[in-house]
């Protein structure tokens, strides 16, 4: 035993001389190659005399970085995310200078840059040689791993933290956003994904599942973490009741469908007892949190970035090759879009301004501060974690859903899915680690690309109303741009008319992907589709006989073109109408129509069944929002050991089950699913196999999932704590 000890401190001993010996040569010949960066005295010094200068000074960087850098991170941990990126630069950088000068007989000196410079390259190359020595010496690395374990896993025992019971298997769900189900397939059949395909091959299934007619992040990862998406049209919406615009990505309105979703089903999510939610909308009942927009508006102490932000930053290695990253993705987006637009590539978008930022953003920053606060939740031996990867949504939306730029960021998600796989083996219990999506992409040339107009423009000339020369373009609404905002502590996205339309004539015209949603301000509730020709005599015929346009939706009838017209409460009409758009189109359309909040028009583009594409009606080339082709096609990725995901009795034979969705090889017997509930109710009972945490808040009695909205008879405060605006709130762990 005693022999054995001496043998792991030695090994450690001779890793940390390595990693002094790779500091000090690394310092050297930045000296040797940078102008204002010196190891000698100013009469100069012997080749001896300057190599044990550099040893000093690359000693006393590392062991500040290593004592002093997690004091200094955790003291601004109050600091917008990505203002605290660019600080660990410029905080690295003086610690270099403090070293230097510690250096006897004031050998060492840099310029302030460049010892921004010196400190970046030596943390990069210090990290990677750590790493390197750590992998190699796999017992090592096991050993580190189980050391970090056991201390949090002494933390939460401590505290009387839940979890501490490691026994059962825990659960990762790792969603990765807007990936459809045939995307999926043919990135692991391809060679794109090895990950996803061997875990296919060898431990996993799946499965499609179809998404509810807003087929968007919002209602489907509502559905998903809470167990309802009831009321939720599309990504944005009007609200006559309050005169407001609620959309999915803003704090405020994530945090108040979190507050409705929770009062509807009488329990706080998926994810209430010992769960971390990384990355997501919404919390779905987590106690750790990071990156969660629906608690981003909240400030204060409640709020602070902790366990997830500081273990990511306290590293300053990590910012250092983040920040590499974010610079090389900017350059990738900006080649990718010249080389688009040299070829003649069509259809296109707008790929300049601030994009290639926010492109890099959700494609290097989230996805590292996400993936690292996974792979801390599994060490820590967290029962359930939920975790979104938007990378390849945002880059669809702008280079389309398939071709070279989304398989090279599939690529990098399999790299982050093995990192987290070879993780889970080091960690304290078993993990099942399942990978689904909340919705796929619709390729196709956006309406105002097709017909030259938007369809707010479209509105107007309906309504017999002034139309603007120039054609405006209507601006993504991707979750990426509103995390950038969430970051830099600027969580707002829609001020002054946009967010508060005022009373009159003039109808506020919204898109989601290719739905569109028209109010009247001025006609109260839901207006009738008598009430909408008397008003506006022509805009009704105007909107179903246009080319871009599949159909609309007025007060229970479903509007074709040359004046057909389908009542959703006489059987077979709907279905015959809507069958184009897919099987199950008309159940989704039914359920809308039930929402208080749907507007007056609901209007879904048109949908060409042979080439799968449709028409945006914001500034997107690969889209989902709405009905028609690849976009209402999700997948659930499940290992082998839980049960197929077959839905629960409690949806209803209406809402639950797609007995003709067509399943690939390997995808499992099992029905289909439809419906962000539906699916909810599967990682539920995968919970309860899994021995898991069990959502402790059963619902009231007379509540059920799809019915109408109900009033909260529990007493004020009983659920404080799990809803974000009530109480003092879970802790954001890097906002």
């Amino acid at each position: 035993m005693r022999g054995g000890r001496w043998r792991k401190t030695g090994s450690a001993l001779v890793r940390v001389i390595l990693v002094w010996a790779v500091s000090t040569l690394t310092m050297l010949a930045l000296a040797g190659i940078l102008p204002d960066f010196r190891l000698e005295s100013a009469d100069g010094d012997s080749i001896t005399r300057i190599a044990l200068t550099a040893a000093w000074g690359a000693g006393a960087f590392g062991l500040l970085s290593a004592l002093v850098w997690p004091v200094l991170v955790r003291a601004l941990l109050l600091v917008p995310a990505l203002v605290l990126g660019l600080l660990v630069f410029f905080l690295n950088g003086s610690l270099l200078l403090i070293a230097l000068n510690l250096i006897p007989a004031g050998r060492g000196e840099a310029a302030p840059e460049t010892a921004v410079v010196v400190a970046a390259v030596m943390s990069a190359v210090a990290s990677a040689t750590s790493t390197a020595l750590a992998v190699r010496d796999d017992g090592a690395y096991r050993r580190r791993l189980y050391r970090l374990a056991d201390r949090r896993r002494r933390r939460q025992r401590r505290q009387g933290a839940p979890g501490a019971d490691e026994t059962a298997p825990g659960m990762v769900f790792i969603q990765l956003d807007g990936v459809g189900h045939d995307v999926l397939r043919r990135a692991a059949d391809g060679g794109v994904m090895p990950t996803v395909a061997e875990w296919l091959e060898r431990s996993h299934r799946i499965t499609p599942w179809r998404t509810d007619w807003s087929s968007q992040t919002g209602a489907s990862q509502l559905g998903i973490l809470h167990g309802s998406n009831f009321d939720v049209p599309a990504f944005r919406w009007y609200e006559k009741d309050t005169g407001e615009v609620v959309v999915c990505n803003r704090p405020t309105s994530a945090a108040e469908l979190q507050r409705r979703a929770v009062a509807r089903t009488g329990d706080g999510g998926l994810l209430t007892l010992d769960g971390a939610s990384r990355g997501n909308l919404f919390s779905g009942g987590a106690d750790q949190l990071a990156l969660v927009l629906s608690v981003s508006a909240r400030r204060g102490r409640a709020n602070r970035s902790r366990a997830g932000y500081f273990a990511y930053f306290s590293d300053p290695a990590n910012a250092v090759r983040t920040a590499l990253s974010f610079t090389a993705e900017v350059g990738r987006e900006i080649g990718q879009s010249v080389r688009a637009r040299l070829r003649g590539d069509g259809p296109r978008v707008s790929r300049g301004g601030l994009y290639p930022m926010i492109r890099a953003f959700a494609t290097v920053v989230e996805r590292d501060v996400v993936v690292a606060a996974v792979i801390g939740d599994m060490l820590a031996g967290r029962a359930a974690v939920y975790a979104d990867l938007v990378a390849y949504d945002e880059v669809a939306h702008h280079s389309g859903p398939r071709g070279r730029d989304t398989d090279q960021v599939l690529a990098r998600l399999d790299r982050s899915l093995a990192l987290i796989a070879r993780v889970a083996e080091h960690a304290p219990r078993e993990y099942r680690i399942v990978l689904l999506s909340d919705h796929g992409q619709s390729p196709g040339e956006t309406f105002l690309g097709r017909y030259g107009l938007t369809l707010k423009d479209l509105v107007r000339a309906g309504c017999g109303l002034p139309v603007s020369r120039r054609a405006g373009r209507t601006h993504s609404g991707a979750e990426a741009r509103a995390a950038v905002r969430a970051a830099l502590h600027r969580p707002v996205e829609e001020e002054g008319e946009e967010a508060h339309p005022g009373p009159g004539p003039d109808p506020v015209v919204l898109a989601s992907g290719n739905l569109g949603l028209i109010s009247f301000p001025n006609l109260p509730g839901r207006a009738s589709r008598e009430r909408i020709e008397r008003a506006h005599p022509a805009l009704l015929a105007t909107l179903a006989n246009h080319p871009g346009i599949g159909f609309l939706l007025v007060d229970g009838v479903v509007l074709g073109p040359g004046g057909a017209a389908a009542r959703l409460d006489v059987p077979g009409e709907a279905e015959a109408a809507l069958a184009g758009f897919g099987p199950g189109a008309a159940r989704a359309v039914r359920r809308t129509d039930s929402f208080p909040h749907a507007a007056d028009i609901m209007v879904n583009s048109a949908y060409d069944p042979d080439t799968g594409t449709v028409h945006a009606f914001e500034e997107q080339i690969g889209s989902h929002g709405g009905l028609g082709g690849e976009q209402g096609h999700a997948f659930l990725m499940w290992p082998t050991e839980l049960s197929e995901p077959r839905p629960e009795p409690e949806h209803g034979a209406e809402g639950g089950v797609d007995s003709g969705a067509e399943r690939g090889p390997g995808s499992g017997p099992g029905p289909g699913l439809v419906g962000a509930e539906a699916v909810h109710a599967v990682l539920r009972r995968w919970l309860r196999e899994a021995d898991g945490p069990q959502v402790p808040v059963g619902p009231r009695p007379g509540v059920r999932v799809g019915a109408g909205p109900v009033e909260d008879s529990r007493p004020e405060g009983a659920m404080d704590g799990i809803l974000p605006s009530t109480g003092d709130l879970q802790r954001d762990e890097t906002r």
